[in-house]
């Protein structure tokens, strides 16, 4: 039996049975195992993704208690009724002013 010699040092390490199994258990945890690195690496981006929408959503919820906060008044909600939907009391006449760059065009559509 002739066994194969190995003279590079770069394989020498490789022939201890020790090394070898630990190298295939490291490479078999970071890359094939159903808990590996690249699993918990995309996990983890997820968790920032969603972290990211928690943190929007929560100054959203803020801006729309302030906004409902406004309504809450009398004088917010007739401000709102008026630059929205125009309202007006009686005996009051209201002028809609356009500008010519805010009105719609055919070419705008």
């Amino acid at each position: 039996m002739a066994r194969f010699k190995i003279k590079s040092k770069f394989l020498k390490p490789f022939k201890n049975v020790y090394i070898l199994i630990l190298v295939v258990f490291a490479v078999w945890m970071l890359f094939f195992d159903a808990n590996s690195w690249l699993i918990h690496h995309e996990l983890n981006s997820d968790i920032e993704d969603l972290q990211d929408q928690k943190d929007y959503y929560k100054k959203e919820i803020e801006k729309d208690k302030k906004a409902i906060n406004k309504l809450s008044t009398e004088d917010g909600l007739e401000k709102f009724a008026r630059e929205t939907y125009y309202m007006k009391r009686e005996n009051e006449d209201i002028f809609i002013i356009e500008y010519e760059d805010s009105l719609k065009t055919k070419d705008d559509e």
